[in-house]
């Protein structure tokens, strides 16, 4: 869950347009002790009641946790809706450990969706 962020708090924030928003600590940690299961590719999608600019992207990968479920590939993409989503960033990960996969967009990047492609 996300709440709205005051000015000051740094930690975990989500930053969208000019709204700042924190993810809640539980949310975070669960993450890292959850896997993927199921046929790939992944998709996490994320959606913003007004058109924002994406402008960074960080998750948390670590190889050691679970091998099997370490992403390899992650494609970043935005658009008004499912229908017109275009990727605009792909990073590639080889055996990340306890890293922190960033996507950064030096382009116009403006949307309502954004999808987060993990395979």
């Amino acid at each position: 869950m996300a709440t709205e962020l005051s000015v000051g708090e740094e930690e975990g924030k989500v930053t969208g347009g000019n709204q700042v928003l924190i993810v809640e600590d539980d949310l975070r940690e669960m993450g890292k002790k959850a896997a993927w299961n199921g046929a790939q590719p992944h998709l996490v999608n994320i959606q913003f009641q007004k058109k924002v600019k994406l402008q960074l992207v960080v998750l948390y990968v670590d190889f050691k946790l679970d091998e099997s479920y370490t992403p390899s590939k992650i494609s970043i993409r935005a658009g008004d809706g499912f229908h017109n989503l275009k990727e605009i960033k792909t990073v590639e990960l080889v055996k990340p450990v306890e890293d922190r996969a960033q996507a950064q967009s030096n382009e116009d990047s403006s949307s309502t969706q954004d999808q987060q492609h993990v395979t």
